[in-house]
């Protein structure tokens, strides 16, 4: 008997859905692994992703949400979005407040607006400084899943729409080594 599960009607086709929990099953048998994954995809509301991972499937790199590359991107570019403009402003209030003439063969506008552009550069660059020496808790998990595939296991990431209990049953039912809980949408 499976305990009760909140239900939420399916979303339209292209309406995008919130993620609500993802785990990563560790597998150490294919056939479980297929039978976990056809299991889940059974169920009503569907799973909003499962992947599987590892010899004969998927690789980590190719799963977006375990590859710790996209995860620095994707960083970059949302503190890019306001350090881009954050350092247009400095760079042409700070070529305001000093009153260098440092591009003056530009004149009087054009200096500002020089120095406003290398402001610009440097929020730019500073996006990917900032973006590399962040490090998320996941990343350590991310870490430790790479190490379990390599060892020869298998992964089933599994993600449940956003309000969708995850189906913890079903999930233990398969017995696995592990289940990493990647987080909450």
């Amino acid at each position: 008997m499976q305990c009760s599960e909140r239900r939420e009607f399916p979303h339209p086709k292209g309406a995008e859905r919130s993620v609500g929990t993802s785990v990563v099953v560790v597998l150490n048998d294919r056939k479980r692994l297929h039978q976990l994954r056809d299991r889940l995809a059974a169920l009503q509301p569907p799973m909003v992703q499962l992947e599987a991972i590892g010899e004969g499937e998927q690789t980590l790199a190719e799963v977006a949400r375990l590859n710790p590359a996209v995860a620095r991107r994707n960083r970059q570019q949302a503190m890019a979005r306001w350090l881009i403009p954050f350092g247009f402003l400095a760079g042409l209030t700070f070529t305001y407040i000093t009153d260098l003439d440092t591009f003056a063969f530009a004149g009087a506008w054009s200096q500002h607006l020089i120095g406003a552009l290398l402001g610009m550069g440097s929020g730019w660059m500073g996006s990917f400084a900032a973006a590399a020496s962040v490090r998320s808790e996941e990343d350590d998990r991310i870490r430790s899943l790479r190490n379990r595939v390599e060892e020869g296991n298998w992964l089933l990431l599994a993600e449940t729409a956003n309000g969708v209990d995850m189906p913890w049953i079903s999930l233990q039912q398969a017995k696995p080594l592990a289940v990493v809980r990647l987080g909450d949408g």
